[in-house]
């Protein structure tokens, strides 16, 4: 049996604990909950307990299996942060960056490159949570960095007041 696949049993087995077996009642609300709060070490959400033992068996996955990706993690935050200032979401960016991609773009006669990294983006040596921060820092005004860096389409809707164009 190789590593993946022992792993893959073992995150079986503690699931199975969870979640019933066809034809079986499987933990009760209150095991479940209990099982809820040893894995977030916190209150368990007032879920159903379909929802309950979904998230049980996802965070069982999740530990021995590794969470979501950084660039995951910072979408759902912006989506989040989105969410909370506006009370809706918009749709998501039509193109995804992979680690590793880089960005050039030529301002005032220079060349600008930029990496995509796990964490955001990497200029000029520096670290950056965004390409809006970049453009800032470039352009000295308030740009869209997706749209600084031809990202998204000049007459597309944009986030920020972008000040300077040119």
């Amino acid at each position: 049996m190789t590593r993946r696949s022992a792993d893959r049993e073992a995150v079986e087995i503690k699931i199975g604990g969870v979640v019933p077996p066809v034809g079986r009642d499987g933990a009760s609300l209150e095991e479940l909950r209990r099982e809820w709060h040893r894995l977030h070490h916190s209150e368990p959400p007032r879920i159903s307990r379909d929802l309950l033992i979904r998230a049980i068996g996802y965070r069982l996955q999740e530990i021995e299996h590794g969470g979501l990706g950084k660039s995951t993690r910072r979408k759902l935050k912006t989506l989040a942060k989105m969410f909370r200032t506006t009370g809706r979401i918009g749709p998501g960016p039509v193109l995804s960056l992979k680690p590793g991609a880089r960005l050039v773009r030529e301002w005032h006669g220079r060349t600008h490159t930029v990496t995509v990294t796990e964490d955001g983006f990497e200029y000029a040596g520096k670290s950056y949570p965004s390409l809006t921060k970049i453009a800032k820092k470039i352009t000295g005004a308030g740009w869209s960095g997706p749209r600084f860096f031809g990202l998204t389409p000049a007459g597309a809707p944009r986030a920020s007041n972008g000040a300077g164009h040119g």
